[in-house]
């Protein structure tokens, strides 16, 4: 038996392993996988992909296991890049983002994730308006880091300093809802 954990381990990763091991030695209790956050702005062509990008850089240096998307509530087709300037930054910092294409939030999206955070407060709206079923897990990343009813500026066509400034929100504000999620999904998991 040990044998087929140890397979597991090196096939899945530590956190498929750990479970599959308390599913053997405890009685069939198994994890209910990573938690899996979507950050949604208009386009997702600037916040929400930075906050993404913040979140994983944020995991994989903090060892948290979670999973993380970011959707746009109204992408153009016609301008699915990231924005030059937040490209520019994020190259700066080691991070390539050319491959990335802006997607359209849809019901998948929302039914899989257990937290959305809207960019902006017109943003929530607008998911709670088109997906009815996500009110109770859609918040503003300002409020649920507890920064009240702010939202994150958009920096859409705007100078560079704009974009620093928004980055340095995003880097601020992320690592804090990515800490309060895991926490508040392990307190949930308790039996």
């Amino acid at each position: 038996m040990a044998e087929g954990i140890v397979l597991h381990w090196k096939r899945f990763g530590r956190t498929s392993a750990l479970a599959l091991a308390l599913m053997v030695l405890g009685g069939g209790w198994a994890a209910a996988g990573p938690l899996k956050i979507a950050f949604v702005d208009t386009g997702n062509t600037g916040r929400s992909i930075s906050a993404e990008t913040i979140a994983r850089i944020y995991a994989l240096s903090h060892d948290v296991d979670a999973r993380f998307i970011s959707r746009g509530v109204n992408v153009n087709p016609y301008f699915v890049r990231v924005e030059g300037y937040a490209q520019m930054l994020w190259a700066q910092r080691g991070v390539d983002l050319s491959a990335h294409e802006a997607q359209q939030l849809i019901v998948q999206d929302v039914t899989h994730s257990d937290l959305i955070l809207a960019l902006s407060a017109e943003h929530k709206a607008h998911i709670i308006e088109m997906f009815p079923q996500a009110a109770g897990k859609t918040f503003t990343i300002a409020e649920y880091a507890g920064n009240g009813a702010h939202d994150v500026a958009d920096a859409w066509q705007q100078p560079l300093p704009v974009y620093e400034n928004m980055l340095a929100e995003l880097n601020a504000m992320v690592p804090r809802v990515v800490d309060k999620a895991v926490a508040a999904a392990a307190q949930k998991a308790k039996p």
